[in-house]
């Protein structure tokens, strides 16, 4: 019986594994400027200059790498941060974090004109760092300590500080404005490769942590005194954990802007899908967070053409609907 479980599991994860790649070159192929299969394939072995041979080489490829990696870490950052905090609507948007690591990035934008990638990179992880570092300490005030809704409500709260804040400085500087509002509502449009390649370092470095933290997070889901009982050094894991979501977190908001609701969703349709085996639920939720990015990319392309809606108003068409539905459910008193 286990075997067939995990056959079909591991079958499922292979058809995920095609779908994104599938999704991958849906992204190259579909959009405004009309190309198909073999004119992509001919921009990658034979190119002629051609503007669509271009648009496929520096626009859309791009975009269809960066959109699967950004969705890919924003899923796993939710996954983990839900079992971080014991909390089914955590995720890096929900709890601020995004949030925070915008503000730093506008901060620097508006304040000391930084427009260096490899600045926004560094700048985007201490943002998220300090942001949940911040509400974890909010949290945590009080004679209950740290629970489940306090730390949604800190989140919600520090979320709209630091963008009552971003705003208030995008007011005072307009140049800033131009520069970081489209950015701002989550986009990969627009996006060069090297914004991905000066952070793929960072993300691929937390992917691989997660999926090795995965066993040991079915231990730590047990509860902490159990976990300790096992041998499992509690607080030095959490920490660890913490430090993956800030890499994926961080690194997705310096490339992409805060895309909201990916790691809501995500997470759920991976559990519903296999169980809560984190060993299972981890490369289920970096296959479904990429293709569920991509789809919503290649969706926003159509929908007001020939302008594009930004992939982070797609995915708060989503997710939205999905978050009403949790809370509803009564999961946050839980």
């Amino acid at each position: 019986m286990m075997l067939e479980s995990i056959r079909a599991k591991t079958i499922g994860l292979v058809v995920c594994a095609i779908l994104l790649i599938y999704c991958i070159w849906a992204s190259i192929i579909y959009g405004y400027t009309d190309t198909n299969s073999h004119t992509a394939i001919q921009a990658f072995i034979n190119p002629n200059g051609s503007n669509k041979h271009i648009i496929i080489t520096t626009v859309r490829l791009p975009r269809a790498f960066i959109a699967a990696a950004v969705g890919i870490s924003l899923a796993l950052a939710g996954a983990l941060l839900q079992v971080l905090m014991k909390n089914p609507l955590a995720s890096p948007d929900i709890m601020g974090i995004n949030a925070g690591a915008s503000f730093f990035i506008v901060v620097a934008v508006a304040i000391f004109s930084v427009q260096s990638i490899q600045a926004f990179t560094w700048i985007a992880f201490a943002g998220a760092a300090i942001a949940a570092m911040i509400v974890y300490i909010i949290s945590s005030f009080g004679r209950e300590g740290l629970t489940p809704i306090k730390f949604t409500l800190a989140g919600v709260a520090m979320g709209a500080f630091f963008a009552s804040f971003t705003q208030g400085l995008l007011v005072l500087n307009e140049t800033a404005l131009d520069q970081v509002l489209f950015w701002l509502a989550g986009s990969v449009q627009g996006r060069k490769l090297e914004m991905l390649t000066h952070v793929f370092p960072y993300l691929v470095l937390a992917w691989v942590g997660t999926v090795i933290m995965s066993g040991k997070i079915n231990i730590l889901m047990m509860g902490d005194d159990i976990s300790r009982g096992l041998g499992q050094r509690t607080l030095l894991f959490k920490g660890i954990l913490a430090a993956l979501v800030v890499l994926l977190a961080g690194g997705s908001v310096a490339i992409a802007g805060p895309i909201s609701f990916i790691g809501v969703v995500v997470p759920h349709f991976a559990r519903a899908l296999i169980g809560t085996d984190y060993r299972w639920v981890i490369p289920y939720s970096a296959m479904l967070g990429g293709i569920l990015l991509l789809l919503a990319d290649i969706s926003a392309r159509y929908i007001l053409m020939p302008q594009e809606v930004p992939v982070g108003v797609m995915t708060a068409f989503i997710g939205t609907p999905f978050f009403i539905y949790i809370a509803r459910k009564g999961v946050m008193s839980k």
